[in-house]
């Protein structure tokens, strides 16, 4: 009888541990079977010479409706998320997408070491950080839940974090010392107001788009990626409070948040498109619009 309960302990152990790498999400919950067996996932390493040209990807579309919105912001044990206020209503449309999408959540990737820390990659060279905006479908779905699993049903606009003397004024306020400090543990969250989803974004009309999944189980494939070609910047103290933050609650042993990504995904047959405009010809991207446009490839850079 003891050797039966200790092989469970083991196992119950096991999956505990297991289940928060992402190599073995898609082993120990038959739920999260697309995570290992997915043709879709994400993130992605982004090889700039494989990128084509799409001179049809029109501009992002952001309605605020005029207002600035509120929010509350949480350390969830794996991210930093800033969830807005549902009586503020943030959306997009327009670029790849053929529907409107509300904004659900707003998270936070980041390394241990300025080398790494987004999801997504470069030409193989991960950034300090990444922000990722998750939008619903709203004209298709009701919520989120229901639309994380629904063809079409997810938007994620992803902004590189990059580390600068100065800092962009909306993640100032998430990061500033009086606010950052009030979520160090699991669970913690703090109320914020008066925040400009706009400041957020670069200075950019171009971006990058590809079809993927959610980076978290159970890797839904049903996630239009939108990478913005300009990043954001903090500063190196902000990023280092980010790194004190602890996946746990206050009495237990302090582990930090860091390095709360997902390892980069294959592409396969995916197409990477782009409206950046660029000189040297390229390839066509299979299963795109019957009229085909003279596709280009390009050399992507962030500056």
């Amino acid at each position: 009888m003891h050797v039966v309960w200790d092989i469970c302990v083991i196992l119950q152990t096991y999956i505990i541990c297991t289940s928060s790498v992402p190599s073995f999400w898609g082993l120990v919950n038959s739920a999260w079977n697309l995570c290992a067996i997915g043709k879709r996932q994400s993130p992605i390493d982004i090889e700039t010479t494989h990128m084509i040209f799409d001179p049809y990807l029109t501009p992002l579309r952001l309605n605020t409706g005029g207002r600035k919105m509120g929010g509350t912001m949480y350390n969830t044990g794996k991210h930093v998320s800033l969830r807005p206020d549902k009586a503020h209503l943030v959306n997009i449309s327009g670029g790849p997408l053929g529907y409107s999408y509300r904004l659900e959540e707003i998270r936070l990737h980041f390394g241990s070491e300025d080398s790494h820390g987004s999801e997504h990659l470069l030409n193989g060279q991960g950034f300090p950080g990444e922000v990722q905006l998750i939008h619903y479908n709203q004209d298709l779905y009701t919520n989120y839940t229901e639309a994380a699993k629904s063809p079409h049903g997810v938007a994620v606009v992803s902004i590189f974090i990059k580390l600068s003397e100065n800092s962009n004024a909306f993640l100032n306020r998430m990061l500033n010392r009086d606010t950052i400090t009030r979520i160090n543990y699991k669970h913690d969250a703090f109320l914020l107001m008066g925040l400009n989803i706009a400041d957020l974004y670069p200075d950019t009309t171009r971006y990058i788009t590809y079809e993927g999944s959610i980076t978290i189980p159970p890797c839904y494939e049903t996630a239009t990626w939108i990478l913005i070609n300009k990043p954001i910047y903090v500063t190196q103290m902000q990023m280092h409070s980010l790194r004190l933050l602890s996946q746990n609650e206050p009495y237990k042993i302090f582990l930090s948040m860091s390095d709360n990504t997902r390892p980069t995904q294959p592409l396969l047959q995916r197409c990477i498109r782009t409206n950046i405009n660029f000189s040297k010809q390229g390839r066509d991207c299979p299963n795109n619009r019957a009229l085909r446009p003279q596709y280009r490839v390009n050399q992507w850079l962030l500056k």
